[in-house]
């Protein structure tokens, strides 16, 4: 297939883009290379899909040095020119869109950014799919939109009508916009629920790259609601083979779905929402103690209360994307951690390998 992928110089984008390259897949990946973190990862994950950053021009497409199957465009989802001309000229036949302004702590700060990109640069990724017959749009929504639910795990089957992070509302947003083309246009749609994927090129942001640079550097790692935090942690890896299944398997109207009594996951229109996570939360002071017993240093910890906008807990329903689509996280989190604690000591030229300890009993396989 001939597939545009946003967001390619992000953490989960990079890892998409470069499996379905590998795999044979014509792959156009755009992103704007913001600087809401340090854009010398970015370049680096570019660089290793051939993209030779230091030669970008806003607008020009680039073919990458490493794969004759790969062009690089700097672009902004705000350009709907500029977006179209890409659309007009590359014909794709499906789009899997992961630019976004990440982060619900930012949101607090910055919600003008959030309606920007997440609202005004998705409708015209919809606009865009409508007008040029695109067959399956893919797009990331995440696991926030639960909000103050509270019954677990998180299901798609169940209503999500109060996030409590503009970041959240802005990806239930997302969800909405999709129905409404699908229902319109015949636009078939699909939503993956992000549970804090984590890995090797992850972002600075999440809470293993704070924790590992902390810790390696010395310095005390902040600990919110005082330790007591369950995530359902899921590595890269199972993301991105669970994004491609998607990808392969446009989305289909529910010729059983009731009006009556009105399943949020699907749709008479070709719309659908998935879960995407591994199903098995971890206690935060037990992810940290992992990290710990991978890098062979002891954190020194401050507990804070929890912060405005986040959760206690998420833990993912996974079995509707299961049943669909055979989705099967494979990887435990002392492998995931360990993996990316080598990449992060590597990447960052910090010391020499270490045996890695048995793994506690308290993490799950």
């Amino acid at each position: 297939m001939k597939i545009l992928v946003t967001g390619t110089a992000g953490f989960i984008g990079f890892h998409l883009a470069k499996f379905l390259l590998d795999r044979g897949d014509t792959v156009v990946g755009i992103d704007n290379l913001n600087d809401y973190y340090d854009v010398r990862l970015k370049y680096a994950r570019l660089t290793l899909t051939g993209i030779v950053y230091s030669e970008l021009e806003y607008g020009e497409p680039m073919q990458s040095k490493n794969y004759s199957n790969y062009t690089f465009i700097k672009l902004d989802l705000l350009d709907k020119k500029q977006l179209e001309d890409c659309f007009q000229k590359h014909k794709f036949d499906a789009v899997c869109n992961l630019a976004a302004q990440a982060g619900v702590r930012y949101s607090l700060t910055n919600p003008d950014v959030y309606i920007d990109t997440n609202i005004k640069g998705f409708l015209n990724i919809l606009e865009c799919c409508r007008h040029y017959r695109i067959n399956h749009l893919v797009y990331a929504s995440s696991s926030s939109v639960y909000g103050l639910n509270k019954k677990m795990p998180f299901s798609e089957h169940d209503i999500a009508d109060h996030p409590v992070s503009l970041y959240a509302a802005s990806k239930k947003a997302n969800e909405m916009m999709a129905h409404t083309y699908s229902h319109l246009f015949n636009l078939r749609t699909t939503g993956l629920r992000f549970f804090t994927v984590y890995g090797p090129w992850g972002r600075p942001d999440m809470a293993l790259f704070i924790f590992t640079k902390a810790i390696l550097e010395g310095k005390p790692i902040e600990v919110y609601n005082n330790g007591n935090m369950m995530r359902d942690f899921t590595y890269i890896d199972d993301i991105v083979k669970g994004i491609v299944r998607v990808i392969d398997n446009p989305a289909e109207n529910n010729p059983d779905w009731n009006a009556a009594k009105p399943d949020p996951a699907t749709s008479k229109a070709p719309f659908r929402l998935f879960n995407i996570g591994r199903g098995a939360p971890v206690n935060l002071m037990d992810f940290v103690l992992e990290i710990e017993r991978q890098i062979h240093i002891k954190a020194k910890k401050i507990f804070r209360p929890m912060q405005d906008g986040d959760v206690a807990e998420t833990c993912a329903d996974v079995s509707n994307l299961s049943d669909v689509l055979n989705y099967e996280p494979r990887t435990s989190v002392p492998t995931g951690v360990a993996r990316f604690t080598a990449w992060y000591k590597a990447f960052y030229k910090i010391g020499k390998k270490v045996p890695v300890l048995p793994a506690p009993k308290f993490i799950a396989p």
